[in-house]
């Protein structure tokens, strides 16, 4: 209740207390507000005072706040000064300390309505499953158990619904999302280990990854990167993979670069360096950074432009269930802003400031760290400043950065965080994880929260999802002044004053401007605190008014209780006060604060009690009931007055006068509402549950008639009365639940709730009395409960707490109801059926005498044992699917070639034999497929094209002759449509499957018979006037001879056509169209495929034309000497010797490369690869011969060997070329391979999106 007072507002009063006298009121003094909407007792006495916060969003680009359905309240905060607890309220309050700052309540933690209740509605309605992941950016995504992914907009709209329950059958759960830097992508991970991406603008799927990691391991991260063509993901085996987008003539694809394998230890979280958009030409950006945890290390790399290993820094000793955190934010330090990686392990949180140099390199600076008393599971930025950090008690903690202190503590236990343990330890493929990880697993919550433009979503198992934000300065105070804290508010305005406070929001401008409007501040909340202290100053020694104010609140809601009139809003307030009023003064409490002198709590709790016994009222009439007062409270709030009564009697202990009066109000409660009809059985019921609580206690003095008892149940099960029946009905259960059944003959309370049909009342008692077969009949024979009884029989079969004997009872009941339950729901008693009655299924089954119910209950049953992991099997599996199939030939034939496709337990003949004997073609068609038969297959549905052919051109023919009404045109395509086309498609694709398994005349024995098939349709619809249908043949017709020409000669396809009878007399003109359709179609694909050649031609001819260019071309050194030895190429005149000239210009001795170690191989010395040992140097030092050639960049294009020596014939000395040989070195070969690919493969185009 938002403006109702409590036990904080209230004001000691005066020392002396007589409800006897009677003076004048000033109703003002105690200052008792008004509220719009009538408040209860309850609220009033256990709601805190603070009103419920606004939801202002900090970023109002995440969410709308003009349309915003959140609904917000107030956490219950450990820390600060203005907490919600309710423990807190109850204590005294402590002086402030003056050297204590304080922070006030400094985060918003609100309820996110509309997405809550569209989660709720999408797993009703579409069965999405419970949620499992959330990220927000400029929309908020939300994955679920049954793989969907639902994506909200700013309003809290659901925009999309992305993913079907197929993809989740297939794919598991969603178990990681990630939303690229405009809003236009979003990746999802998923339990089994596949990535999808989704374009957020029009919903469509444009990838499906199922290879970018190995198979059998669940996704735990998947990450957008600052590059929209780049992202990371993290598997459940510990390994991290870059993926890398790309789009090849239109076709999308995906490489995939392992980054960290998780052979050398586990990675479990993984943060890619996100730039907000203001800072997107930071230097510090083009590195594409990202940081990695494992169990033991954290590590910092860059995936630019090179991959380069930045930082890597261990652990120290924490608790190995630890779950390690990362996350980076941009914080202005010494006039840079540069970015910060907060991580933690265990209860310290450290910073690591990362800074690029003016060399080019990265350079990571520890800071200090945090120490904080507790395991932290959750780690996210708010801001710059601030840091919102989730413990494993799933307390929230608000920390500074600079100052490391703990601003405030709040309480999640309302939101109930969602857990990724499951995935973790991969479950979902059988759970091959290391325990290391799983054990981690425990504790994680990565998917749980996410975190932009300062705010936090954070998913919750209550199927809600919840948003966090820094409140700005004027609401800390107003959250301080609500609770009336003053002296708070004024310490923490001073602080905004002085420019001390902590995670500040919403103070701009310079500091002048900042002190003038926090002043202002500042002076209201001094004439408030002024007004305050003023307003509740009480006048010493006139506890008297209290009775007059009291009997003020009688004299306003009396009237109106006993004349039956409704209470309006402000009587309803004034009601609920005057039971505050009695409540606090039989507590020895002040109203409205405060508390009673100790001399006087006895004598103000008697006289409370003498003035609620009276009789008759002080100015009563003769018209008016005994016991006024009570018959007031009583009407005006019965359960309330009776919590009220109960909280006075737990209070009274060893007081003999208070025990006499306890027992007089009893007898008057029992005197004024049994046997009187103004009183509802809820209220009656009420009172009675009271009195049995108070007679169950061990120290009760209550006496109450036993036959009163019996009174109420007479009344309460009255089988002649239907009225009420569900309100009856809960009321005695619940006094029997309090301990009202001793109070009872059971033989009678027995014979009463089964004449009024009370069956959870007999559930109740069955099952005191252990007769759990019972409890199956009460079930059957309420309508309101029949659905839960398959959840009643199925908890009560696997709770251990039941004997074997108790069990099979309740297993014949079962089986003696079977055709009830079947009737009811026959998927939920397959279930029952596959966990605890297998063994009975034949029993089940000759009991079913209605063949429609039996063919939905195997139905069911089959399903649910196709989709059950238990190794249970079923007895006689054949027979129950054969029994299947033939009911469902007479109940279903529609589902018949599903079912055959989806299930393979049944026997191929039998099957045959089924769908031969009710004439279902097509579906016999598929079995001798199976079995091999593709002739007999193609019998049988050209057969049924045949059939519905005839069908067709016999009601065209009874339609001309006028012996029918005419079809309305689009009546008789759309009949057309699903009839023959569907059938002739069945057989195009029949024969295009299984012609690639045989030679041609068997391919002509498949499409002749078809092709004349569809002819002789044509002949026979010709001399008719339906142009519709008549087009619609010939299009089919051109349809066949266009799928055959793929598997038969042209020319034995126009001799087919030329042999039947009706063409072979000359009628060439009617088949004219069908030619020239089929000539078309073949001067198209042969246009197509010339200038498909010509251009691979040239592309080819290009490639090689280069290539040559670029292996052919003449080497010129840069000098004359050998660039090892540095001596003359012509050192010895009179000897032969081999020299090697690289592509770079540097000249080499054969024997000084040698000597050097320059090859790359074993090969002979011609073909043996070599690299130029000066440029090898200078790029990083020499390699030895196992260096990988790709990665030597002094390669030489083309290598050449010369040799020289003496003449034979005495020619003058002299060194000259003895050869010159082209070779190609690794890479080229590899090129080679390529651009000879490139003639049988698509062209090398690419394009990157």
């Amino acid at each position: 209740m938002s403006q109702s007072p409590d036990s904080r507002s209230l004001l000691s009063g005066s020392s002396q207390l007589n409800l006897m006298e009677v003076e004048s009121i000033d109703d003002k003094e105690f200052d008792i507000p008004q509220v719009d909407t009538p408040p209860t007792l309850e609220s009033i006495l256990s709601q805190m005072e603070e009103e419920e916060d606004p939801f202002v969003l900090e970023d109002t680009c995440i969410l709308n706040t003009d349309n915003m359905d959140a609904q917000s309240y107030d956490t219950s905060s450990l820390a600060s000064s203005d907490s919600g607890d309710p423990a807190h309220l109850k204590r005294k309050r402590r002086p402030l300390d003056p050297n204590t700052a304080v922070h006030g309540s400094v985060l918003r933690l609100s309820l996110l309505k509309g997405i809550s209740a569209q989660i709720v509605a999408a797993a009703d309605k579409v069965d999405a499953g419970l949620p499992t992941a959330i990220a927000m950016s400029g929309v908020i995504a939300v994955g679920t158990s049954h793989g969907l992914a639902l994506v909200f907009d700013t309003n809290q709209a659901l925009r999309l619904c992305l993913g079907s329950k197929t993809t989740g059958a297939e794919f598991g759960a969603v178990s990681a999302l990630s939303i690229n830097h405009d809003c236009s992508r979003l990746l999802c991970g998923f339990a089994k280990g596949q990535i999808t991406m989704w374009d957020l603008a029009n919903g469509k799927l444009l990838r499906t990854i199922t290879d970018a990691h190995p198979p059998g391991t669940a996704i735990l991260h998947v990450k957008f990167t600052d590059d929209p063509t780049l992202a990371v993901c993290n598997d459940s085996g510990g390994s991290v993979f870059e993926l890398t987008f790309r789009r090849v003539m239109g076709m999308r694809s995906c490489d995939s670069r392992c980054l960290f394998s998780g052979s050398k230890g586990e990675v479990c979280c993984i943060e890619p360096l996100r730039t907000p958009p203001d800072l997107r030409d930071h230097p510090i950006t083009c590195y594409s950074l990202l940081a990695m945890a494992s169990l033991t290390k954290i590590l910092i790399i860059g995936l630019k432009p090179t991959l380069n290993v930045w930082m890597t820094l261990p652990y120290t000793k924490s608790d190995p269930s630890s779950v390690p955190q990362l996350a980076w934010q941009f914080v202005p330090v010494q006039k840079m802003v540069n970015p910060i990686l907060a991580f933690c392990k265990g209860d310290s949180v450290h910073f690591l400031l990362v800074k690029k140099e003016e060399t080019g390199t990265i350079h990571v600076i520890k800071q200090r760290q945090l120490q904080l008393s507790c395991d932290i599971i959750s780690l996210n930025w708010i801001n710059s400043c601030t840091l919102v950090l989730v413990d494993s008690h799933e307390k929230l903690h608000v920390v500074d950065r600079a100052s490391q202190e703990v601003l405030e503590m709040l309480d999640l236990e309302q939101v109930q965080l969602v857990y990724n343990s499951r995935h973790f330890k991969s479950l979902a493929t059988g759970g091959n994880v290391s325990q290391a990880l799983a054990l981690v697993g425990e504790k994680a919550c990565y998917q749980s929260l996410s975190s932009y433009a300062g705010q936090i979503v954070c998913l919750g198992t209550k199927v809600s999802a919840h948003i966090m934000s820094i409140r700005n300065w004027k609401e800390r105070l107003d959250c301080l002044l609500k609770q009336e804290h003053f002296t708070e508010a004024l310490s923490l305005g001073w602080s905004f004053h002085e420019g001390t406070a902590k995670a500040v929001v919403g103070l701009h401008g310079d500091s002048q401007k900042r002190k003038a409007v926090i002043s202002g501040k500042m002076v209201e909340i001094l004439l408030q605190f002024t007004e305050y202290a003023l307003k509740k100053c009480p006048e010493q020694g006139k506890l008297q008014v209290m009775e007059q104010h009291f009997q003020k609140l009688f004299s306003v809601i009396g009237p109106r209780v006993r004349e039956g009139r409704s209470l309006t809003g402000d009587d309803v307030v004034m009601g609920n006060k005057l039971l505050v009023y009695i409540s606090c003064c039989l507590a020895g409490r002040a109203y409205p604060i405060g508390d009673i002198p100790e001399d006087l709590v006895v004598q103000v709790k008697y006289q409370v009690f003498e003035f609620l016994i009276r009789l008759h009222s002080g100015d009563s009439s003769q018209k008016e009931e005994v016991f006024p007062f009570i018959h007031t409270l009583l009407h005006f709030d019965t359960r309330e007055f009776l919590n009220v009564l109960a909280m006075t009697f737990d209070d009274v202990q060893n007081d003999k006068q208070a025990l006499e009066y306890q027992q007089r109000i009893v007898d008057i409660l029992l005197q004024v509402m049994v046997d009187n009809p103004d009183f509802t059985p809820s209220q009656v019921g009420g009172l009675f549950t009271f009195l049995a609580r108070q007679l169950a206690k061990p120290n009760n003095t209550l006496f109450v008639n036993r036959n009163l008892f019996d009174q109420v149940l007479e009344f309460l099960c009255c089988p002649d009365d239907d009225s009420r029946h569900t309100e009856r009905q809960q009321v005695l259960l619940e006094l029997l639940q309090v301990g009202g059944v001793v109070q009872f003959n059971e033989e009678r309370l027995f014979m009463l709730v089964e004449k009024a049909k009370f069956y959870q009342i007999c559930e109740f008692l069955y099952e005191k009395k252990h007769l759990y077969e019972w409890i199956v009949d009460c079930y059957l024979q309420d309508p309101l409960r029949k659905s839960e009884i398959f959840s009643y029989i199925h908890n009560l079969m696997s709770m251990p707490g039941y004997s074997s004997e108790e069990k099979l009872k309740v297993k014949q009941k079962v089986l003696q109801h079977m055709q009830e339950l079947v009737s009811l729901d026959p998927c939920k008693l397959a279930d029952l059926v596959m966990w605890h009655f297998t063994e009975e299924v034949q029993s089940i089954i000759s009991k079913l005498q209605d063949d429609h119910l039996l063919f939905q209950f195997l139905r069911c049953l089959l399903h649910s044992q196709e989709g059950s992991q238990s190794a249970s099997h079923l007895p006689l599996e054949s027979e129950l699917y054969e029994l299947l199939l033939d009911l469902m030939c007479r109940f279903e034939p529609q589902e018949l070639l599903k079912f055959l496709h989806t299930s393979q337990h049944y026997r191929l003949e039998e099957a045959i034999q089924i769908t031969e004997k009710y004439h279902c073609n097509e579906a016999k068609a598929f079995l001798l497929e199976k079995k091999g038969d593709i002739h007999g297959a193609f019998a049988g549905l050209l057969q049924t094209l045949k059939e519905r052919l005839d069908i067709l051109t016999a009601e065209i023919s009874c339609d001309v002759g006028g012996e029918a009404e005419r079809w309305d045109e689009e009546e008789v395509d759309g009949d057309f449509t699903l009839t023959v086309k569907s059938s002739l498609n069945q057989m195009i694709v029949f024969c295009q499957r299984n012609c690639q398994n045989l030679d041609q005349e068997q391919r002509k024995d498949l499409w002749f018979p078809l092709l004349d098939t569809m002819m002789a349709s044509q002949k026979e619809v010709r001399g008719l006037s339906d142009k519709c249908i008549s087009d619609g043949l010939k299009e089919m017709t051109l349809k066949v001879l266009n799928c055959m020409s793929s598997f038969i000669s042209l020319p034995a396809i126009i001799q087919q056509i030329l042999q039947d009878p009706v063409y072979g007399r000359g009628k060439l003109a009617e088949i004219q169209g069908l030619i020239l359709g089929m000539l078309d179609t073949f001067t198209y694909e042969q246009t197509l495929l010339e200038t498909t050649t010509s251009l691979l031609n040239h592309d080819l001819h290009w490639s090689l034309a280069h290539l040559r260019s670029a292996v052919t071309r003449g080497l010129h050194p840069q000098q004359d000497c050998c660039n090892i030895c540095l001596q003359h190429y012509k050192r010895k005149q009179d000897a032969s010797e081999k020299i090697i000239v690289f592509s770079c210009g540097h000249l080499y001795h054969l024997q000084c490369l040698q000597q050097k170690d320059c090859g790359w191989g074993l090969a002979s010395e011609l073909q043996q690869p070599w690299r130029c040992y000066k440029c090898s140097s200078s790029h990083g030092g020499r390699g030895g011969a196992s260096s990988e050639p790709n990665r030597s960049h002094s390669a030489s294009l083309a290598q050449t060997r010369f040799s020289s020596g003496h003449h034979e014939k005495g020619a003058e000395t002299h060194r000259k070329k003895v050869f010159a040989v082209a070779t190609l070195d690794v890479q080229q070969e590899l090129s080679w391979d390529h651009l000879r690919g490139l003639y049988r493969g698509p062209s090398r185009v690419e394009k990157h999106i």
